[in-house]
């Protein structure tokens, strides 16, 4: 609490002290709850991962990707800003006015989501020809319910964050993953048993299935029947939620931009080898396997965004200037050692990853994903950056640098590949043109970060974690393939290494071991 909102309450410095460290435990154990979740959603993923490409095939599964990866353009945004809007309006309100914001958030997204899944579904056609793969137009169309439940379901997982009621937003985070990976492996499954030739189609179907049932589980969870008061305004409402929306849009116009990139220049050297731009989908398929690993980091350092954000809109709105610098050095400081962690393994085994999950016409991506795996650890702090520009009101600045950030992805993938011959070498090159953007977006967006907040990460902290990573990599690649078994193995010996050079740079010390201990224990984190 600040000194004005001590004497407002009348509380005494030593029961502002306790709020405080209340406050901090209760962040710390619901920012663990979410991170557990995050760990539970990637699990279940690896479990789809490796069974959708058995199931689809690379072409197929190339389809599918790239039908999931537009339709993400559309939904990622919505569901970020849908959140991020709950989160502050029910934040922001009374305990008196609450159910009626609830109620009030909720009717103005039914009518978002109806529009976003119009806009996506009379868009399928086009998008589908503008990248060369007009066999994707149903899958296209399919996915308009998904945008339309995930664009329901996100506000209100907000308005749990905003609560604070962070271990029912873990609670819903887990049985979203469940359904939607139960969804895709069985439409598939199912379509495999009816036909050969849908099962890309039917592993859509079980995932907008599995979309409408998270949908119907939150509105019980949350309940929006009660109204009331309410002071939030539609117009307050979209003026936060617009910029962040455009900002997301951005970043995940970014964030997908290498594999549908790809599918469009391979098509067209597909079609200059006389080929037809179907071929194009087993490399497209291949790329796509890489990235199961290299979203690995981003996913995880997402349940960092979900509690720096309300923290850091709240000491912004009380114009405490130390209280954000503290947090963004914190989180980021986290999320850098955190990603560093999971980029040492999926660099350094990219081969022996591949070939744990996949088949063998997937591991031609094998060079591809050595690169790729830096590029989308630096996007992972990318992201971090991102949440924090938005919390802060600056989510105009975050857009425009993200902007630039993609332009630069897709003039360098033109330049390199718009007369590239038809061959695996356009995964590599699509991967360097991805690694190249997102590092300029990242060191722009942390200068943004400590003009706003007064603070990143402290420089030496980047040099020890670039030095652990080098070692772990270095050492990783020459370790022998000894079976999948042995894979993993090697993985937990890499963090080993890693994580050992950091506690030998002491850059891991013995008080981040007592912060955790005290946010499992409900105790009070020792001060550093």
């Amino acid at each position: 609490m600040t000194s004005a909102q001590k004497e407002e309450s009348g509380a005494t410095p030593s029961t502002g002290r306790a709020d405080g460290e209340e406050t901090a435990r209760a962040a710390g154990r619901g920012g663990l709850a979410i991170v557990l979740a995050k760990v539970w959603f990637i699990l279940v993923g690896l479990v789809q991962n490796a069974v959708l490409p058995g199931l689809l095939g690379a072409g197929g599964f190339g389809d599918f990707r790239n039908a999931q990866s537009l339709a993400s353009i559309f939904y990622n945004p919505v569901v970020t800003s849908s959140i991020q809007g709950g989160s502050r309006a029910v934040a922001r309100a009374t305990s008196a006015e609450a159910p009626g914001v609830i109620r009030r958030v909720f009717t103005v997204h039914v009518g978002l989501g109806v529009f976003f899944a119009a806009a996506f579904f009379f868009s399928a056609g086009p998008l589908a020809e503008a990248i060369k793969a007009p066999q994707i137009t149903p899958l296209l169309r399919i996915l308009a319910v998904v945008v339309l439940c995930y664009a329901l379901y996100s506000p209100l997982v907000g308005i749990l964050n905003g609560q604070r009621r962070f271990g029912r937003q873990a609670l819903l985070d887990i049985i979203m993953a469940c359904l939607r990976t139960a969804g895709l492996i069985g439409g598939a499954f199912v379509a495999a048993r009816i036909t050969a030739g849908l099962l890309a189609e039917g592993a859509i179907v079980g995932f907008a299935v599995g979309s409408a049932i998270i949908l119907v589980l939150s509105l019980v969870m949350v309940g929006v029947g009660r109204g009331g008061p309410s002071s939030l305004t539609l117009s307050a409402h979209l003026g936060f939620m617009v910029p962040v929306w455009f900002g997301q849009v951005a970043l995940n116009l970014l964030l997908q931009a290498d594999v549908n990139l790809l599918r469009l220049f391979a098509a067209s050297a597909a079609e200059r080898g006389g080929l037809t731009v179907e071929a194009a989908s087993p490399l497209v398929g291949a790329y796509a396997a890489t990235q199961l690993y290299c979203f690995l980091p981003y996913q995880l350092l997402l349940s960092i965004t979900f509690v720096l954000f309300p923290m850091l809109a709240k000491a912004h709105k009380d114009g405490d200037r130390d209280a954000m610098a503290r947090y963004v050095r914190t989180g980021v400081r986290l999320a850098v050692v955190l990603a560093g962690a999971m980029v040492a393994v999926t660099s350094g085994l990219s081969e022996p990853l591949l070939r744990l999950l996949f088949q063998e016409e997937y591991w031609v991506a094998a060079p591809a994903m050595q690169v790729l795996t830096l590029g989308f650890g630096v996007f992972a702090i990318f992201g971090v950056f991102s949440a924090v520009l938005n919390s802060l009101g600056r989510a105009l600045a975050s857009m425009l640098t993200t902007l630039a950030a993609m332009a630069l992805v897709a003039v360098l993938c033109f330049v390199t590949l718009h007369d590239a011959s038809f061959g695996t070498h356009l995964l590599q090159t699509t991967a360097i043109c991805t690694s190249i953007g997102v590092l300029l977006a990242t060191l722009i967006a942390a200068a943004l970060v400590k003009s706003a907040a007064g603070g990143v990460v402290a420089w030496l902290s980047l040099l020890r974690v670039g030095v652990a990573l080098f070692v772990a990599i270095a050492v990783a690649r020459q370790l022998p393939y000894l079976g999948k078994v042995m894979t993993l193995v090697w993985s937990g010996v890499v963090v080993i290494i890693y994580a050992a050079c950091l506690l030998v740079m002491r850059e891991l010390k013995r008080d981040d071991w007592h912060s955790v201990r005290a946010v499992i224990r409900r105790r009070a984190a020792p001060s550093k």
